[in-house]
């Protein structure tokens, strides 16, 4: 591992460094709304930064560019979706979420329908958030858990301690700067992370064009060659059906990637929280579109870096998910590699920020806040908000815990956590939206009945994965619409008797 101690020195200072900011740039809170929204207006470009960064977990950094390494650029596709979806919410969504006093995703739903439904939406994003980003905080501890390894600061490769307390580091010095600095310190912690790992990404790029034995324009000429700069497939490879089958098609990938932005980040309060921060509809609608954007250049970015990989590490020596983590350790020159890791632990700890600080202000704002018959004062109330990032921190990483045990299957699981549920709430927030006035009870049978159902669907039927928000969404407008029209049908029975 060509791991020195001046990475160590480097990696270190990050995780010192980045923590302090968060406390430095967070200040000092007054209220529960403060702390989870800000009643300072956040710029439309930190926002727009700490959008893509939360979204940008260091899976996406490590495993993006072993898509292109395996095969191609044709992820892109599903970008290209991304803005589409993005802009569909920026339309419809975001006005909603300024009309009042909005202070979670939710609200939206109680306003339509009734508050129990809203507890229930912010429930089930509660349970997947939890093992999505559980998983997360475990995976993202590998390079962390490695170079103790490497420094043999811990005995025994691949023990179990080893991961306890590398995991442990990243909680708390996340957990510090959230405890302390709310969502303010939560957003501009993440544009920080943001410049770090696309610096790392791009000094990547450059380090590997120069140690190829060829040029720029010979190196992409042989990519193009090979098919690894394939963007678009208009045709599937097994045919009609094939659109249906596999995930990286032109339809596929374009309307897959809008119906699952819109769903990530319409009706998902770790973004919904972001968008409330800028304090406006035009500045949140500005940094939601412009995301989209970022993001499809950052893919471009990864990809790119896997497909040159291909030409400087080929031969299938390693795995698509091991190459790039592979070359960051192995191939980079010293002082590079402790700035690359620092931008895995970026990617880590802006995820784990976020997903602490929503998970906090859902539970508070959805469930304890409107529960009470007496209201908390102000201070009282943050103290209360406080804990609760202090609670769902240790959840997370007690979570993270049992990945350890059973990786491989339970890594695979629970990244696709988000399949099963994110068509049912998008389909309940599009029913917000229809001009008809669906009842509440039908609404929520539609919800469920939809989660259930896509599961069904995920499970038992070959359907692509870019394919499961779609299909959950119109399933719960399906079961919501049906369940309408046969309470409208029975009510109108009762009343001609």
């Amino acid at each position: 591992m060509n791991f020195s101690f001046l990475d160590g020195i480097i990696v270190l200072l990050y995780l010192a460094g980045i923590a302090f900011f968060g406390v430095l740039m967070g200040g000092k809170q007054r209220s529960v709304r403060d702390y989870f929204i800000s009643d300072r207006a956040v710029p439309w470009w930190a926002v727009c930064a700490t959008i893509v960064a939360t979204e940008t977990s260091a899976l996406t950094f490590l495993s993006l560019p072993g898509l292109a390494y395996g095969g191609s650029m044709l992820f892109l596709q599903l970008a290209l979706g991304y803005i589409l979806g993005r802009i569909a919410v920026a339309v419809f969504l975001i006005p909603r979420y300024f009309e009042g006093e909005i202070d979670t995703a939710y609200a939206v739903i109680e306003r339509r329908f009734s508050p129990t439904l809203r507890r229930s939406a912010s429930a089930v994003f509660m349970g997947t958030r939890l093992f999505a980003d559980g998983v997360r905080l475990y995976t993202t501890a590998i390079p962390l858990a490695l170079l103790m390894e490497g420094f043999q600061l811990l005995p025994e490769s691949g023990s179990f301690a080893v991961y306890v307390i590398a995991m442990a580091v990243l909680t708390v010095l996340t957990l510090l700067y959230v405890y302390f600095g709310g969502i303010r310190a939560v957003i501009w912690t993440d544009v920080a992370q943001w410049f770090i790992y696309i610096f790392g990404a791009a000094v990547s790029l450059y380090v590997l064009l120069t140690l190829l034995p060829f040029s720029p324009s010979e190196a992409f000429s042989m990519l193009y060659t090979n098919g690894k700069l394939q963007i678009v497939q208009l045709i599937p490879t097994g045919g009609l059906a094939g659109i249906f089958t596999e995930p990286y098609t032109l339809i596929g990938g374009i309307v897959g990637g809008a119906v699952l932005s819109m769903a990530s980040h319409g009706t998902d309060q770790l973004i919904v929280q972001r968008v409330l921060a800028s304090g406006a509809r035009c500045p949140a609608q500005r940094a939601m579109v412009l995301s989209g954007v970022v993001v499809f250049f950052q893919f471009l970015l990864f990809l790119i870096v896997g497909a040159l990989l291909s030409l400087y590490l080929p031969g299938g020596t390693y795995t698509a998910n091991e190459v790039f983590a592979v070359f960051i350790l192995r191939e980079l020159p010293v002082g590079v590699t402790g700035l690359i890791v620092a931008g895995i632990l970026a990617a880590a700890m802006s995820t784990l920020s976020s997903s602490i600080s929503a998970l906090s202000s859902a539970s508070m704002l959805d469930f304890i806040l409107p529960g009470r018959a007496a209201a908390f004062d102000d201070s009282r109330a943050l103290r209360w908000s406080r804990g609760l990032a202090f609670f769902w921190a240790i959840v997370l990483y007690l979570i993270a815990l049992l990945f350890i045990q059973t990786p491989d299957v339970v890594v695979e699981l629970a990244l696709s956590i988000a399949s099963y549920t994110y068509g049912g709430l998008l389909g309940l927030f599009i029913l917000t939206l229809l001009p008809v006035r669906i009842p509440a009870r039908a609404a929520g049978i539609g919800f469920f009945a939809g989660i259930v159902g896509n599961a069904v669907v995920i499970l038992l039927t070959p359907l692509a994965w870019t394919w499961y928000t779609l299909s959950g969404a119109l399933l719960t407008l399906g079961f919501a619409l049906t369940a309408s029209t046969l309470q409208h049908n029975h009510r109108d029975h009762g009343e001609t008797h």
